[in-house]
């Protein structure tokens, strides 16, 4: 199978065709190619604005499938965007009708193309509308298949700052301290997130798009109708997206992690200001509290479910040896041979203290072990010569106000 890509070094194709080349090379197991047994036996043609006619003629001569994402965002002149858009659209059609080649055919447009409210006046807008008709026609002369799919705003990784996305510039400016300029923080924006993008375009290279119609600028999903569409889309403010995105710049600092539940815009924000990150923000320092028994470092906290720690004792050194009201606690021994000890405070009914619970952990077998609330607890290195490493979640952050830590021996003489 042979896929076309136009625009392939821009922020879509740069994305399509990694992961289309993820498919190819096997290291993507949960998509597949329908009519491709062989995933090595996928051809990936990227064409650009350094690509030549001849490329592009022999591209289309017995390409299986075009995504069409070529096109002008920032001309210097505004005529340019109809030369640039419609202007190279021509080209690809008449060159695919020239080997008549009538393989399916998407076309990247944008809701701009609606020409209602703000769009009313745009020059852009006017292009990609004449993009899609002459996409249209060709269709009804043709007989070959068309997708043509009106974006929102986009956002991911490797999306260009100061370009054409608001997005790119907040996350960029926000990720290397620069300043960022918003006019009105209740301004909303609909926006497509690049990975749910290629999801859909997947889908289409299967025969599987999904299809809408449009209520002015709002995609309504429908079958058997002429336009595509991704059905996942975020509506957000200006405000809202700037607000989480000076969290996560807080967050090394803080090392409170804000919730960004699965799927959720705030996930998907999270993931692209952190590809905008220098170098020497990849990583940062954390706080170890050190003494002559090991250290004790919190490495990240969350906003909804308490923290996570690591641990490391000296050999033969006990630590705890406390109890809490309503914390409680996962501890994970990763490295090293320790004792977990845990008693229920107080006596039973005939005035003895309760049995205590003892379990050998190792890092040679990680399990997780509850320290439960009304216990007390410890945990011991039992080598002679190893540090003993042990991560610890506790459902809720540390409040030195409020500590709930009450100092108890485990085992009572």
């Amino acid at each position: 199978m042979k896929i076309l890509v136009t625009g392939a070094k821009g922020f879509v194709g740069k994305n399509l065709v990694a992961s289309l080349e993820c498919i190819r090379d096997g290291k993507d197991r949960v998509h597949k190619i329908k009519g491709l047994d062989n995933p090595t036996d996928l051809q990936i043609v990227s064409y650009d604005i350094s690509s030549t006619q001849e490329d592009l003629e022999s591209a289309c001569k017995d390409c299986d499938f075009v995504f069409n994402l070529a096109g002008v965002n920032r001309p210097k002149d505004q005529s340019e965007f109809m030369k640039g858009n419609f202007g190279f659209a021509s080209t690809l059609l008449d060159t695919l009708k020239k080997y008549n080649n009538t393989c399916p055919v998407m076309l990247s447009s944008s809701i701009q193309a609606t020409l209602i409210g703000r769009y009313g006046q745009s020059d852009y807008g006017r292009s990609k509308l004449a993009v899609e008709e002459l996409f249209f026609n060709y269709s009804k002369e043709t007989g070959a298949k068309v997708l043509v799919y009106r974006f929102p705003n986009l956002f991911g990784k490797w999306c260009k700052p100061n370009y054409n996305s608001a997005v790119a510039t907040f996350c960029n400016n926000i990720a290397n301290d620069l300043p960022i300029q918003v006019n009105d923080r209740s301004t909303e924006l609909e926006l497509l997130y690049i990975d749910d993008l290629v999801e859909e375009i997947l889908l289409a290279l299967n025969g599987e798009e999904n299809h809408c119609e449009f209520d002015g600028v709002t995609a309504i999903g429908k079958t058997d109708v002429r336009y595509c569409y991704v059905p996942t889309t975020h509506k957000v403010t200006l405000g809202e997206i700037v607000d989480l995105l000076e969290s996560f710049k807080q967050q090394p600092q803080t090392l409170v992690m804000p919730q960004i539940p699965e799927g959720s815009f705030a996930m998907k924000l999270y993931s692209m200001y952190l590809s905008y990150l220098p170098k020497e923000k990849v990583s940062f320092p954390l706080k170890m509290n050190v003494d002559n028994r090991g250290s004790f470092t919190e490495l990240l906290k969350m906003e909804s479910c308490g923290q996570l720690s690591v641990n490391i004792s000296k050999p033969g050194i006990t630590k705890g040896q406390h109890w809490h009201h309503s914390k409680w606690e996962f501890f994970f021994v990763v490295s090293g041979h320790g004792l977990i000890q845990e008693r229920k405070i107080g006596v039973d009914e005939n005035g003895n203290p309760y049995p205590v619970i003892e379990f050998e952990v190792s890092g040679e077998k990680i399990e997780a072990v509850h320290m439960l609330p009304g216990y007390t607890h410890n945990i011991i290195n039992l080598s002679d010569t190893e540090n003993l490493v042990t991560v610890m979640w506790a459902n809720e952050q540390f409040d030195s106000n409020h500590p709930d830590t009450f100092g108890e021996p485990v085992e009572v003489e």
